[in-house]
């Protein structure tokens, strides 16, 4: 089924918004369990979107990829960030090693609710419980929106999860080093946004998840 742009961006808008205000949500909530309050006393510890919505990065760098994507008739590569829940890693009880739990937290509640979305993906196709071709379709989107941003950011490079998680794996005096990257983090990302070189690292990190997910639910 062709949907329209403004059925498109409904069905884009659950998926995208979940997926990143989860994500930020989960880092803030690990953090808590490992001593840090910062998020907490912030009220950043919560499901409400609006407590995480980036004008940009939620709103308007997702909805004009997938307008691009409408237009031209390519296939729709979406992204997006929220707000940082901000994470005091001094406070942690141990900070190099916690870091590491804190930062994988965002992308596990992403192959979290991929998993979700699969499940209601696999009752919404014909004969399901819930058939529908719209839920049908938002499911697919709910898997796909998920899988890309946990692969985006299980890349190593700072400040995207994997580099917080390939800081807390380094010897420290590697660590330390590493860490010096970080400014540079962003203009990495988008240079290999601009050369076509982020999708090549991406995909095969999507596709085993996609296999992963497809195993356990049962497509």
């Amino acid at each position: 089924m062709d949907f329209s742009l403004l059925e498109t961006i409904a069905l884009y808008a659950v998926p995208v918004v979940f997926a990143i205000t989860l994500h930020e949500a989960a880092h803030g909530y690990v953090a808590k369990l490992f001593g840090d309050q910062t998020a907490w006393m912030l009220g950043r510890v919560t499901l409400n979107p609006l407590k995480h919505i980036d004008p940009v990065g939620t709103i308007a760098v997702p909805g004009i990829l997938l307008l691009l994507a409408k237009l031209f008739g390519g296939p729709a590569f979406i992204f997006g960030w929220a707000k940082p829940v901000p994470v005091n890693f001094g406070n942690l009880r141990n900070p190099k090693r916690d870091m590491f739990w804190v930062a994988g937290a965002g992308p596990f509640a992403n192959f979290a609710m991929a998993l979700l979305w699969g499940f209601l993906l696999k009752n919404a196709m014909p004969g399901g419980v819930f058939a529908s071709e719209g839920l049908a379709e938002m499911a697919s989107i709910g898997i796909q929106i998920n899988l890309v941003l946990m692969a985006l950011n299980l890349l190593p490079i700072l400040p995207l999860d994997g580099g917080r998680i390939a800081v807390s794996l380094l010897p420290h005096r590697l660590a330390i080093s590493y860490s010096r990257l970080e400014p540079y983090g962003f203009m990495i990302v988008i240079l290999l946004l601009a050369t076509g070189f982020l999708n090549d690292l991406m995909s095969p990190l999507v596709s085993l998840f996609l296999r992963l997910l497809t195993l356990i639910v049962g497509l």
